[in-house]
């Protein structure tokens, strides 16, 4: 997400490269090539030029002391007005009522009900217990996409097939919220193709009815400036409390993430990264931009790993690791563990330095098959014990595995690498067998 600004944005930071101190005509030279990266990446021009000229106004004037040079200070400050034009501080979700109702909204194909279903499972593990009501009686499968999706996250949900009164079904399910403990009631929505009358009037008709705490709107970030423009009418008609942005991870420049707020003045509370029901975070402006500029983001991947790592099994491991036990069932664990995570390129440019190491590198999340498809065509016995792996045993695994010799061989020389790098560590000695794991 973001690579071809971030990797524009670099490139205006170098034009300061070799200058000793910021002047008007080097800060006018490297805002310039901001404006240009924000514009192609979809930024309207308006938004990209009132950005700019504050980036300008605070360079010029600024005494760059000895310890930082002109590019660090001018990365500053625009992290700083990035920071701001994504909408300065973290707004979390209003779930103050009993239950707490959600309304979501957006066209048809922005992830509505995808989103639904992963708002569900971030609410239940904060401890709520949501219900998902179907309200989409237009769309075919719509109903059953929902219920498949609370079956997938273990949350109830609520349909009257037999009605297609989007209003009483609604009405229906607040009431069964109340009688069976829901403390949160999502209320997935139908969508439309293009903004239209009808559309409106049937989604200000369930906020009227419903007065939610909370309405979220649901945009494909992928639609660019057309998904702002979507979000203004919307906000016209609703006046909804957030935006959603979905598929970042895709082929997106970022423009819809950067002007939405600017444009309905309206924070951006989630981001969604992919299909799966974990693949949802709060959004966090200055986390954001630090990501935008290359600077990692060390605090939400630390928060991820903390939520998918399992406490119990984690002091398990490592009690295997000190005693030299490290077996291919205990990675195949960890493998698991980081997938849960979300997109792998995304959560290694989560490292501050990383982010722009990879940029060039293909990095597919189904590049774990091979390795996982050869531990699994071993038996238990020889995951359990790596050293008894001979060469007919190898042969065996390649064929099951669908791989080559060559590829279990070098599996397990990796993992005979890894399992020498923490023995190494827990006799305190150096890390510098490890430096080479894993390179593919």
């Amino acid at each position: 997400m973001f690579d071809s600004l971030s990797s524009r944005l670099d490139r205006a930071f170098k034009t300061l490269k070799g200058h000793s101190k910021l002047t008007e005509l080097n800060i006018a030279e490297s805002v310039k090539e901001i404006r240009r990266a924000l514009v192609d990446a979809d930024v309207s021009y308006k938004i990209a030029k009132d950005f700019t000229n504050k980036i300008k106004k605070e360079a010029i004037g600024q005494n760059v002391i000895s310890s930082v040079s002109p590019g660090q200070l001018m990365t500053k400050i625009v992290n700083d007005e990035l920071k701001e034009l994504l909408g300065g501080e973290t707004k979390p979700i209003n779930l103050s009522g009993n239950p707490s109702i959600i309304l979501i909204a957006g066209l048809q194909g922005s992830g509505k009900t995808t989103f639904s279903g992963k708002l569900s499972a971030h609410l239940k593990s904060k401890g709520r217990n949501p219900l998902l009501v179907a309200c989409d009686v237009y769309r075919p499968a719509a109903i059953n996409q929902i219920k498949v999706l609370g079956e997938q996250v273990g949350v109830n949900v609520f349909t009257n097939e037999d009605s297609k009164n989007p209003v009483e079904i609604a009405d229906q399910a607040v009431k069964y919220a109340k009688v069976h403990q829901h403390n949160v009631v999502i209320v997935d929505t139908a969508g439309r193709l293009s903004v239209d009358e009808a559309m409106m009037n049937e989604i200000g008709s369930l906020k009227n009815e419903l007065t939610p705490q909370e309405i979220l709107f649901v945009v494909d970030s992928m639609t660019g400036q057309d998904a702002v423009n979507t979000a203004k009418a919307f906000n016209d008609k609703l006046d909804f409390d957030g935006v959603v942005l979905t598929k970042l991870d895709g082929d997106t420049r970022g423009g819809a993430a950067i002007s939405i707020k600017s444009v309905v003045n309206k924070p951006i509370k989630f981001v969604s990264t992919g299909e799966k029901m974990e693949a949802l975070d709060v959004f966090h402006p200055d986390r954001m931009a630090n990501r935008i500029l290359g600077m990692g983001d060390i605090v939400s991947f630390v928060e991820k790993a903390q939520e998918n790592f399992d406490q119990a099994e984690a002091a398990a491991l490592q009690k295997k690791m000190r005693k030299n036990q490290f077996d291919f069932d205990d990675f195949l664990k960890q493998l698991n563990q980081i997938k849960k995570m979300g997109n792998i390129k995304d959560l290694m440019g989560m490292i501050p330095g990383v982010g722009k190491a990879i940029k060039d590198v293909d990095i597919n999340d189904e590049s774990f098959k091979g390795i996982e498809a050869i531990i699994q065509s071993m038996t238990t016995y020889e995951r359990q014990n790596p050293n008894v792996l001979d060469g007919s045993r190898k042969k065996r695994i390649a064929v099951g595995s669908g791989t080559s010799t060559a590829e279990v061989n070098k599996l397990v020389k990796q993992f005979d690498e890894m399992r020498k790098m923490m023995k190494a560590m827990n006799n305190k000695k150096g890390l510098r067998s490890g430096a080479n794991l894993f390179r593919r």
